[in-house]
């Protein structure tokens, strides 16, 4: 590309396309934060501005120089560190320097969200620095450098030189992110829970997938200066490029949710927000050179390779959190390839090795994986050995909003003192309300449960301190005629027996009463429960009333025995329900009128 033929006007195009660029970086943070838990959303969304950061400053320092500066062999440029612009045309090297800026922090964002939810805030600078200052201008050079005037001495990538077409970054910025993002999982491991001890998947969902769909279409938008951008031209170009880019999208989106709904049974929401991000990534390569209708067959094969590779991780037992992979990997290696199948030598130009053009893109994308992987795996499980880059057990539950940033959320509040009160059985704790959020009201319908519950708690101790200390027997029967769990302390003194729950009542009244008295309260405790008689009539029908009770005791240590005579009356209560449509229980009420002991 020769910066000398560029024009003010190309220049405006290229400054707007820097910008749509840049606004994919809020389109990163929110489909990643979406795609996450709410406990990590914050260290998610902060590691997306703290890479454009880094980045910018690190390319700017050397990643420039590195692909676009005076080639050493095809290999890596050296020269134009620490860029200034003089000149008469330092004006257009500043704006493609600001255009290839925001490339590279797009490659560094990739691996933010591979590694979510898992990765320290230090460990992923330090990823952000290799990538942006290393990696990505490296290889960056060997596919594209070769830059003619505004100083630049001219120079060509040797993979250049070989026919390698990759016209926005399929590979150069997309699939170098998604090999960083790999080694970043493969060293990490998977997040707790993801995979169960039998080899199961356990889908973790997002936090909030509207965000993570607005989120799509910031991406979408920002793709068209990402692509159409790459031009470096306001040319005739570019409407065409632009077309290319949302077909591709637009069908890689329908064929994902098609293919997924076939494989599921469900149209999953991540399958049709990675499938349109797999349509853009693939056609990124060679948007230039195919036709709208090579186009969708591009974006539908992105998607198709997307679902599979997000199928391969889950066998393999990687765990990337919201499919940077599949979409920035998988995708950016199937785009870069289909130049080979569908680009037009007419408009690509090239003289490629051996006449082959698929050759030329198998072999880019093969030392893109020797070279991003490779310097990426080493250099981070380097950096593992000498400082552990995954959090804490303890911190990856509490989440990394609090354990990396001090950072709290409302869920994180929620959580903890929900949890402190499972803990102390603390029953008056209160949540804080606001009841213009969510959790808010979740936190006010809590409120409402815990006061209803610590009332009844209060309620039954009142309860239990009254059955203590009453004089009379107190119990309640069920309809099969067993005594429920709780009955007064005289109940049993009175009927002589420990432990009166579950007994059947019958058979612990059968000790005290003749045959005829037996039977009449066998046929009357049914009467109890039965709602064509009325509560009036229960002291008719009662056949107990008052009745004498004789029990023999023995005194302990000695052979002396006590008859103990008792003169004690039965009354019997219904409870209903609420409604009083039905006889819950029957409660019986046992008085004591008259004790006297004897001696045998």
């Amino acid at each position: 590309m020769d910066l000398t033929m560029i024009t003010l006007a190309d220049n405006l195009w290229v400054i707007i396309c820097a910008a749509l660029v840049f606004f994919m970086q809020p389109g990163f943070s929110m489909v990643e934060s979406g795609m996450t838990r709410e406990k990590n959303s914050i260290n998610v969304a902060i590691k997306n501005l703290t890479d454009i950061g880094l980045s910018s400053v690190m390319y700017w320092i050397c990643g420039f120089a590195f692909m676009f500066g005076s080639s050493k062999a095809g290999f890596i440029g050296l020269s134009h560190f620490f860029p200034g612009f003089t000149g008469e045309d330092h004006y257009n090297l500043a704006v493609f320097l600001l255009f290839q800026m925001m490339f590279c922090s797009t490659s560094a964002t990739i691996v933010s969200g591979a590694v979510a939810e898992r990765m320290k805030y230090s460990s992923y600078i330090v990823t952000t620095i290799l990538i942006s200052s290393v990696i990505y201008p490296v290889f960056g050079h060997w596919a594209w450098g070769g830059l003619q005037g505004a100083s630049i001495s001219s120079g060509t990538g040797w993979l250049s030189a070989l026919g390698f077409v990759d016209f926005a970054g399929s590979t150069v910025v997309h699939s170098v992110g998604g090999y960083v993002g790999l080694a970043g999982i493969i060293i990490l491991g998977s997040r707790k829970g993801r995979f169960t001890k039998d080899g199961k998947s356990n889908e973790i969902q997002g936090s909030n997938i509207p965000l993570a769909v607005a989120g799509v279409f910031i991406l979408w938008f920002g793709w068209i200066g990402f692509n159409g951008g790459s031009t470096l031209a306001f040319n005739g170009q570019v409407p065409g490029i632009i077309l290319n880019t949302c077909l591709a999208s637009a069908s890689g989106l329908i064929f994902s949710l098609a293919l997924g709904w076939i494989m599921t049974g469900i149209p999953n929401v991540n399958f049709v927000l990675n499938g349109s991000l797999a349509g853009l990534v693939a056609i990124t390569a060679g948007c230039h050179a195919v036709s709208p209708a090579e186009a969708i067959i591009i974006g539908a094969v992105g998607g198709a390779v997307m679902l599979f590779c997000t199928k391969l991780l889950d066998a393999l037992k990687l765990d990337d959190a919201v499919g940077a992979i599949p979409v920035h990997l998988a995708a950016g290696i199937w785009g870069t390839l289909a130049v080979g199948i569908f680009g037009d030598p007419a408009i690509l130009m090239t003289d490629p090795v051996m006449g082959s053009q698929f050759l030329a893109q198998l072999i880019g994308v093969a030392s893109c994986g020797v070279w991003a992987f490779g310097l990426a795996f080493i250099s981070l499980k380097i950096v593992n050995a000498i400082h552990p880059m995954r959090v804490s057990s303890v911190d990856e539950d509490a989440g990394l909003n609090i354990a990396e940033h001090g950072a709290s959320t409302q869920i994180f509040d929620l959580y903890s003192k929900m949890e402190s009160q499972a803990e102390t059985g603390d029953l008056s704790v209160r949540l804080p309300e606001d009841h213009f959020t969510e959790i808010g009201q979740i936190a006010h319908l809590y409120n409402k449960v815990m006061d209803n519950l610590e009332g009844s708690t209060i309620a039954k101790s009142e309860y239990d301190e009254i059955l203590t200390n009453v004089s009379d027997g107190l119990l309640l029967i069920n309809e099969d005629c067993t005594v429920c769990p709780n009955y007064s302390a005289a109940a049993e003194r009175l009927l002589c027996c420990r432990d009166l729950e579950g007994r059947s009542f019958l058979l612990l009244m059968s000790r005290f009463l003749g045959e005829q008295k037996l039977k009449g309260l066998q046929e009357f405790l049914p009467v109890l429960f039965n709602m064509n008689y009325k509560n009036g009539s229960l002291d008719r029908l009662n056949p107990l009333g008052t009745i004498d009770v004789a029990v023999h005791r023995k005194v302990p240590g000695t052979d002396t025995v006590f008859t103990e005579r008792r003169k004690l009356s039965f009354i019997f209560k219904r409870i209903y329900d609420k409604h009083k449509t039905k006889i819950l229980h029957s409660m019986v009420i046992i008085k004591e009128i008259k004790e006297c002991k004897t001696s045998a």
